[in-house]
């Protein structure tokens, strides 16, 4: 904290910045501390490799045994071994880390999903994890952008980070806007760089992926009801060969149109459910269906279209 000692995490950061070229003042600035506590440490514990967190961390312990050979026994966390919580916070955010989120961040939500309340103050994850306050402040808008924590007040009117008992789902919702996205955005780009090149099999692969995830992922109230309809009308389509309207559909299959109509837009809401063909919306507002350019390279299209021509050669 600010004004007291430097905690291993902080000697960490000052080693990666040194490295990374930022000065004292800058360092200072980001673990709010006064430049003469950086300037003292680094000059303090620096040889002839440099500044090392982990030794300057030992050179720090030593120290602190000379001047109290006697130490307290550090509170325990939720009524358990401060030491075992640690441990068990540290190996569970190294396998978070593995998952693309930082370091800190995966640290305080281990913290705060094993406390016993589900939410701890800024002070208690500072006291818990050894950590300044500006890590922990850091670490907790991380975790409130990717919606894993929200703040909360205590009967106190203290602030606490909490995770909610739905978290998961929280967090498993608010990526299926973004893998829409990039599925879209996947399928512009099969438009510019063509279906048959190999920017283009490879951007198909990825828009198709990407729309499985936000499928799966999305809470798209369709009912079993409503995809088999949708699934009936894609075999009307493939079965004619060609553009129907609504009404035409709805006719053909003894439907009233408004069934016929839900049935198209799920479609046309869900991709997934005509893979791998695509509904159209063709002249005087017929619908159609054709096969994705993404799942057939230009190589593949021409083999096809060879072998047919050769089969109706030979029944000539």
């Amino acid at each position: 904290m600010p004004g007291g000692r430097l905690t291993h995490e902080d000697r960490r950061q000052i080693a990666i910045w040194l490295t990374e070229g930022l000065g004292y003042a800058e360092i200072a600035r980001r673990l709010g501390r006064p430049t003469s506590t950086i300037s003292r440490e680094v000059a303090r514990n620096s040889a002839r490799g440099g500044y090392l967190a982990d030794r300057a961390q030992q050179a720090a312990g030593q120290r602190a045994r000379r001047r109290s050979p006697v130490q307290a026994a550090e509170p325990p966390a939720d009524g358990r071994p401060a030491e075992s919580v640690r441990a068990f916070v540290d190996q569970f955010a190294t396998l978070l880390v593995g998952t693309g989120l930082a370091r800190m961040p995966a640290r305080v939500f281990v913290c705060l999903l094993t406390s016993d309340s589900g939410g701890l103050t800024s002070a208690e994850l500072v006291g818990r994890l050894q950590v300044s306050p500006a890590s922990v402040s850091k670490a907790i808008g991380s975790l409130e952008a990717i919606t894993l924590v929200r703040r909360a007040q205590d009967s106190g009117r203290r602030e606490r980070y909490v995770i909610d008992d739905d978290v998961w789902l929280q967090a498993f919702k608010a990526d299926t806007g973004a893998h829409a996205k990039v599925a879209a955005v996947a399928r512009h780009g099969i438009e510019i760089f063509g279906a048959g090149t190999p920017a283009g099999t490879r951007l198909g692969q990825m828009a198709q992926f990407f729309t499985w995830i936000s499928e799966q992922m999305n809470d798209s109230g369709l009912t079993d009801a409503v995809v088999r309809d949708a699934l009936t009308v894609l075999a009307a389509l493939v079965y004619t060969a060609r553009p129907l309207t609504v009404d035409e559909l709805a006719t053909a299959l003894d439907w009233p149109v408004q069934r016929t109509a839900d049935a198209l837009d799920a479609l046309s809401r869900r991709p997934i459910l005509s893979d791998p063909l695509i509904l159209e919306q063709v002249e005087r507002g017929a619908f159609a269906v054709t096969p994705r350019p993404d799942r057939l390279s230009s190589a593949q299209q021409d083999a096809l279209i060879g072998s047919s021509r050769s089969t109706r050669g030979t029944r000539k």
